[in-house]
């Protein structure tokens, strides 16, 4: 049980620019976001360019409980243009951007190493620099650290190799029913996705494995059990973050001893919380708990 958890975010930092204006954005660093709001120690590890996008970015997580890793680099701050349909978001990702270029630092080794949970997806590794980066990082993190992979994926930017290969450090998998389709696709085999979780949970030998299903269900799966929620029913200004709030709230729960069902609950309480609100980086309430 840890009071204050220290968890990790390696990847993509980027502004997601909005119809309502630019936020910040960036999966690993959405989750450890989300942690930090509920009480953990939270750290970025990423890049942004040395531009005003760059310096706007680092005042506003400097406004935050959120600490940071982050490299300037000779590449431009990341973005992402987002549209909405239905609250539903459609990124359109700029390539060649600061996170890109995530260089491999002392500091960034020493968190990691010390690190309670790691965070990590298959985005940042669309370029061979930060690829190389992230595969260092999670080599050296803490044998006993909770690494949890959230396969997020995004364009073309995935092969089957490269999950494979970001799965063999995994402890925690999450995908949602979307990316589940795809995984079945590219493995060429017509199962449930009940049957691809369980699957997937025995094969690389995981803890835990979390499947999001939007509006209608979660289930969290470990080797003897799985916890089932419904959806809650809120009012969605859109869902962009909702999954990242997942996947800390869960981090932060689980490190923090609460039961499966306990943590499994609050994450998804998050989530939703998360969906009231517009963009990734939600204002939480004075305290978080009267609303979960």
């Amino acid at each position: 049980m840890k009071q204050h958890p220290l968890i990790v975010g390696i990847g993509e930092l980027l502004w997601d620019k909005l119809p309502s204006g630019k936020q910040i954005g960036g999966a690993p660093a959405n989750a450890v976001y989300h942690a930090s709001c509920l009480g953990a120690e939270s750290y970025a590890v990423s890049a942004v360019g040395k531009d005003k996008l760059g310096d706007e970015l680092l005042e506003a997580i400097s406004k935050t409980n959120m600490h940071t890793t982050i490299e300037r680099v000779d590449y431009p701050t990341g973005l992402v243009h987002v549209t909405l349909n239905n609250g539903m978001p459609e990124y359109n990702i700029v390539e060649n951007a600061a996170w890109d270029y995530i260089p491999l630092t002392d500091n960034a080794l020493t968190l990691v190493k010390k690190a309670d949970a790691v965070c990590y997806g298959t985005l940042a590794s669309r370029n061979d620099i930060s690829h190389n980066t992230i595969m260092t990082l999670l080599k050296h993190t803490n044998p006993s650290s909770l690494r949890l992979f959230d396969i997020n994926l995004r364009a073309a930017y995935y092969s089957k190799q490269l999950i494979t290969e970001l799965m063999t450090y995994a402890d925690i998998f999450k995908m949602n029913s979307d990316e589940a389709i795809i995984l079945k696709n590219m493995l060429d085999i017509n199962i449930s996705d009940d049957d691809l979780c369980r699957m997937i949970l025995e094969k690389y030998d995981l803890k835990y494995l979390i499947y999001t299903n939007g509006s209608l269900s979660s289930n969290i799966y470990t080797a003897d059990r799985i916890s089932t929620l419904k959806t809650p029913a809120v009012k969605v200004s859109d869902t962009i973050g909702a999954g990242d709030a997942f996947s800390g709230a869960f981090i932060y729960y689980i490190l923090s001893g609460l039961s499966l069902e306990e943590t499994h609950l609050m994450a998804v309480n998050t989530a939703s919380f998360v969906c009231t609100q517009s963009g990734a980086w939600s204002k939480y309430p004075e305290t978080m708990q009267k609303f979960i």
